[in-house]
Formats: C-alpha cells, sequence, structure tokens
C-alpha cells in the first residue's frame, strides 16, 4: 500500500525498515493488548519487531532519585544510559514541538516490522481496532491507508468495510500482516 501525501522525510525514515505499521483506534479499543499479542507473535516468528507508542500527555519512565533522572533534572536534553542489557535514550522536548513520526522512525536501529501505537493520523498502513463498547465510530471510513480492521464483533462493521479480521485470532492477524510486510514466508511458531 502506498502512503498518500508524499513526504520524503517521512518515506526516507521507513525504508530503513522492513516494514512500518500503526495500530489505530479509540481509547479503550485494545491497541495497547494487541501489541503486546503482535509483538509476541512476530518476535516468535523470529522477526525483529521496534515499537513506537504516542502518550497524550506528559509521562516519566526515568526514576526520580536516579543519575539519568538527576541528569535530565540538572537541564540535559538528551541523557543516554546503557548496559549490556539496554540502552535507553531520554530527549527533553521542553519549549519544543514533539518530535515527528520520521525523526521517531529514523532513530529506531533498523528493524523487520515496525508497529506504532497511536499517530492514527500519520500517512502510514494501518491495522484498525475497533470494538462498537467504545461508542465511536470506525475510523476507516476517513482513513483510506487503513488496510483492515480487528474486531470482536464483525456484524456492527459496514460491508463497505476493508478487510475484518477477528480481533481474537492472533495468529491470522499475523499472517496478514507477515504476508503485507513480504515475509509471508515465516512460519508461524510452533
Amino acid at each position: 500500500m502506498s502512503d498518500q501525501g508524499g513526504n520524503p522525510a517521512l518515506d526516507a525514515a521507513k525504508s530503513r525498515h522492513g516494514y512500518v505499521m500503526g495500530l489505530a483506534g479509540w481509547s479503550g479499543s485494545g491497541k495497547t493488548t494487541l501489541a503486546e499479542k503482535l509483538i509476541a507473535a512476530l518476535t516468535a516468528r523470529g522477526l525483529d519487531v521496534a515499537t513506537i507508542k504516542h502518550a497524550h500527555h506528559a509521562f516519566d519512565a526515568d526514576v526520580p532519585g536516579k543519575d539519568s533522572y538527576r541528569h535530565r533534572a540538572a537541564g540535559a536534553r538528551q541523557v543516554i544510559v546503557s548496559s549490556q542489557a539496554r540502552s535507553v535514550v531520554f530527549t527533553e522536548n521542553r519549549d519544543r514541538e514533539e518530535a515527528p513520526i520520521e525523526a521517531l522512525l529514523a532513530t529506531l536501529v533498523p528493524a523487520d516490522i515496525v508497529i506504532v501505537e497511536g499517530y492514527k493520523r500519520e500517512p502510514i498502513p494501518k491495522l484498525e481496532i475497533f470494538r462498537t463498547a467504545t461508542g465511536k465510530p470506525p475510523l476507516f471510513p476517513n482513513d483510506p491507508l487503513i488496510f483492515a480492521v480487528a474486531t470482536d464483533d464483525a456484524s456492527a462493521l459496514p460491508a463497505s468495510s476493508p478487510q475484518i479480521l477477528d480481533l481474537n485470532d492472533i495468529e491470522a492477524i499475523t499472517a496478514h500482516i507477515c504476508a503485507l510486510a513480504g515475509r509471508g514466508d515465516v512460519a508461524a511458531a510452533s
């Protein structure tokens, strides 16, 4: 599926990865739960997965009192904490704009599949998570980049819906994403 809008910076950032896709849905639809299941299923197939998660509020992933927190509190714009187990980069936006999706994608180490949770208005292919319990309408009628809808109630969607997937059938969703990513040859974990 081609993106619309012709954003060369986004295209360049996406080209570093095998496939970039979003999970879009209203709050409470189950995006994070599906992301967890997809990550587990895709990595079980041997794929390297990275994620970008959008937060609509201020958050702190650092621990007050720790050296990294103290460095940021003292005014450092970026702090990298690294060990043999993992590395983390903290960037303070302060009065700067939120980093655009292309900058975040360019920051990631190349991955087979990048799952972007949130950012529902970005011009990337998306899987919509739709639950009638949210009381909100589906997003796909206003977003041609939604390639499928994962739902717990297919009967609540119109016939004009893109491909409908059972939200509870993680293997079918994973297989669909692998096919779109050109990784249909990757066998399901046994």
